[in-house]
């Protein structure tokens, strides 16, 4: 784990002011009284995170290596004082925010004549002649004037200085009422400055988690002297007016009158115009800024059409950022802006009292050129997912398929088709690849560890004592995976601060009698779906572990249903019979949890891994990252012959004199299976289970989702498939008290793994596509099996 030497945890404390200045509450006083002798674990070094890919930008990877400085630390954009401008005095102290705007670094970027060059582009004129059923050529000229209104307005987006001073310090004032701080790491700040200078454009990728996350990046990096990024908002503006302004300052919206992003794309003049717009806007030198949708996939079209003009010629080579956004609660904007909702939140912004913090974390910028030119992000292996998974579903074979899952619904057809299928496979890698380093880069903020430990560790409620030691330990295994955490301070007032945020979603008891205080998540869908929401950082961070407690739970639900618990020898022995209760002293074959886990690796939605990493590649680190937690050892196994024999024959494999080289090796033995147990099997369960846990609410909702195909009675649109699936996973949460897999978000990555199945087929139709069942899964076997399949991977 690569460290930064000067960055402590303590020596950042990000309570909120209101919380500072506020009366502590009776349960928050009965915490700190309990805990005040108890030493906090956050007194590690920070690692170094946002490194990006040894394995597919080495030479990215090397340019940094010696540019390693000391630790510059964490800066609050919204704490703007008189020390970040050039005068001082108690009249400056109540203007610095407007004269610290002021003297931020602007480069302009006005339109200029970008419409020709975009209507003159040889893209754009075929898909215009192409619309008008009019060949090509010099006698047609006149067809260009026919671009769209709506068309010529996204084109004609610029930065104004003025008007992005003023969207600046509006956001500054606006944010400081809604949040207490928003951190960013001013090293990866000097990198960005490094980056910009040698040349090529940057790109900011983020993942899309609300409104505010176009707002934040370009509002950083002008606080730190950076390029404002040309913005790209796949949302709808229904302001007229608020949408010119917007516009001066970057922001590029969805046309007129176009709700979705897919309705957008399903416009034949779209794509080839954002296509020349992106090819004007890099060879300007401008920065841009995409995002991409973790459940669907979006996005990814903006990063193909970069790719096509890098292929080109056009640029030579773009720097990818990938930028961690990472809250401590999320703020719901995911309403239409018009101007009456936004002067409703601005009005609730300015008389609301901040509470929450986030972090942003800017990772190492990488070439595009060298990522996809030099073959490196290989997709050769990708097959769908119903070869990967069917034969053993259905037919029960054991036999190993090598490849990995393709998910062509992330970079549909209709979005940029002029890609070859193969281009577009490599599109896909490379949308794969951002939303994992994307979601890397985040810092797990003090939320994300309290609403983790109370879902999966203590559904039915703990004391604030035993939290607490869950929480350190929990940040400890955090950072010896290299993440970072987006919090600091005294144990105790990262839990209080934890608690206060989810309070709405939890149950606080506190009794006269104990100082210690009960905490117990509320029984109800909103209160379990909004503490399931920041835990996914968490579930990233453990997933090749979850991934091996799950396979090691299959293995020993199926040895407790057949009630024999068999202890199998390398040498074919077999050892005693335990009937009755299920025994966690089980022998487990490594090859077994290996197929296990390949399985379990193909149902996961995008975004755990990197596509550059073999599927069996982390089948082997789930198993191995079981061992490295304590939570496996290998068996020892008892032999008859010592093991200096057993050493000697196998050195004779590799190591033979000229003598033997005729020799025959047909006595050579294969090598042995290993097989592993549980370290400590009357105490392994309790952690087991809480990795088990963790994929637990995406598995279920699969299987129910399976289970609700009998609805999907005739062939309908997918939007209406993904309503239908929605109802029944609602109606069985009801009924199992298992909210968390009930969401809008987990019918998505369903309907999208049955499909990937072969349980929903795709039909056309028009400019949509209808689901249906296949005729396969028309029968209740079939999907009883594929049932049992995932089940078995559930702990309950």
């Amino acid at each position: 784990m690569v460290l930064d030497a000067d960055a402590h945890l303590n020596d950042e404390v990000f309570l909120s002011p209101a919380l500072q200045n506020k009366p502590a509450s009776s349960w928050g006083v009965k915490v700190k009284e309990r805990l005040k002798i108890v030493t906090p674990y956050l007194g590690k070094f920070r690692p170094t995170v946002g490194q990006c890919c040894h394995q597919c930008t080495p030479d990215s990877l090397g340019k940094t290596l010696g540019q390693r400085t000391a630790s510059l630390g964490f800066q609050n954009v919204l704490a703007v004082d008189e020390t970040q401008i050039r005068y001082r005095g108690w009249l400056v102290r109540r203007v610095c925010c407007v004269l610290f705007v002021s003297g931020c670094s602007v480069s302009p970027s006005p339109a200029g004549d970008r419409l020709d060059r975009v209507r003159q582009s040889i893209r754009v004129q075929e898909a215009l002649c192409e619309e008008h059923a009019a060949p090509p050529g010099p006698g047609h000229q006149g067809e260009s004037s026919r671009l769209p209104p709506y068309l010529s307005s996204l084109i004609n987006t610029c930065i104004s200085p003025g008007f992005l001073r003023f969207g600046c310090w509006l956001c500054l004032k606006t944010l400081g009422s809604v949040f207490s701080s928003i951190q960013v790491n001013l090293n990866h700040v000097a990198a960005l400055h490094r980056a910009s200078q040698q040349g090529p454009p940057l790109v900011y990728v983020f993942m899309r988690q609300s409104s505010l996350d176009f707002v934040l990046i370009p509002l950083l990096l002008f606080t730190q002297n950076l390029r404002v990024p040309y913005t790209f908002c796949p949302q709808q503006m229904n302001c007229s007016w608020l949408r010119s302004i917007l516009q001066k300052v970057g922001v590029v919206f969805l046309p007129p009158n176009v709700p979705t992003e897919d309705d957008a794309e399903l416009d034949d003049l779209y794509s080839p115009t954002m296509t020349a717009l992106l090819r004007e806007l890099l060879c300007e030198g401008q920065a841009l800024s995409v995002s991409v949708c973790r459940e669907t996939g979006r996005g990814g079209q903006w990063l193909a059409r970069i790719r096509q003009i890098i292929k080109e010629g056009v640029v030579p080579d773009v720097s990818l950022v990938p930028v961690g956004i990472s809250y401590d609660s999320i703020p719901n904007t995911g309403t239409p802006v018009g101007l009456g909702s936004l002067f409703r939140r601005l009005w609730a912004a300015v008389w609301s009292q901040p509470s929450s913090s986030l972090r942003v974390h800017f990772a190492q910028p990488f070439s595009l050129k060298e990522t996809c030119a030099t073959g490196r992000c290989r997709v050769d292996g990708w097959r769908p997912l119903q070869e990967l998974l069917l034969p053993a579903v259905l037919y029960g074979r054991t036999e190993e398929i090598v490849g990995q899952r393709k998910m062509s619904w992330i970079l549909p057809s209709h979005y940029t088709p002029e890609l070859v299928q193969s281009e577009r496979d490599l599109s896909t890698a490379l949308t794969l690849h951002l939303i994992y380093s994307t979601t890397s880069c985040m810092a797990v903020m003090s939320t994300s560890l309290v609403a983790t430990l109370m879902l999966h560790r203590h559904r039915k409620g703990v004391h604030a004592s035993a939290l607490c030691r869950d929480v350190a330990w929990l940040t400890e295994e955090l950072l010896f995976r290299n993440k970072d955490v987006g919090f600091g301070g005294s144990l105790p007032e990262v839990v209080c601060y934890a608690l206060a945020l989810l309070g709405p979603h939890l149950t606080i008891i506190s009794t006269a009698s104990r100082k210690d205080i009960f905490v117990v998540p509320r029984p109800s869908v909103d209160a379990i779906t909004s503490l399931s929401i920041p835990t996914q950082i968490v579930t990233h961070s453990f997933i090749a572990e979850a991934v091996g407690a799950c396979a090691v739970s299959a293995m020993l639900s199926e040895v407790a249903s057949s009630g024999v618990s068999h202890r199998v020898r390398s040498g074919g022995q077999r050892g005693e019979e335990v009937r009755g209760d299920m025994e966690f002293d089980v022998a487990l074959c490594e090859t077994q949890l290996t197929q296990r886990s390949l399985q379990l690796y193909h149902l996961l939605p995008p975004g755990f891994i990197p596509p550059c990493q073999s599927s069996q590649s982390f089948a082997l680190e789930a198993v191995d990252s079981l061992v490295r937690c304590g939570l496996l050892v290998m068996e020892e196994i008892t032999r008859d012959t010592p093991v200096c024999d057993s050493w000697k024959r196998r050195v004779g494999q590799s190591w033979r004199t000229m003598d033997d080289l005729y020799n025959s090796d047909s006595d050579c033995e294969e090598p042995e299976a290993r097989s592993y147990k549980l370290s400590q099997p009357s105490q392994c369960p309790k952690m087991l289970f809480f990795l088990c846990s963790m994929l637990a609410g995406h598995l279920r909702a699969l299987c129910w989702a399976t289970e609700g195909v009998q609805y999907l009675t005739t062939p309908m649109p997918v939007a209406q498939c993904e309503a239908v699936i929605h109802l029944h996973l609602c109606s069985r949460a009801n009924q199992d008290k298992q909210y968390e897999s009930c969401t809008e978000e987990a019918a998505r990555i369903a309907v999208r793994t049955l499909t990937d199945l072969g349980v929903l087929v795709e039909e056309p139709l028009g400019n949509g596509t209808n689901l249906a069942v296949s005729p396969l899964f028309l029968l209740p076997d079939n999907t009883q099996k594929l049932q049992r399949f995932i089940t078995q991977y559930i702990y309950s």
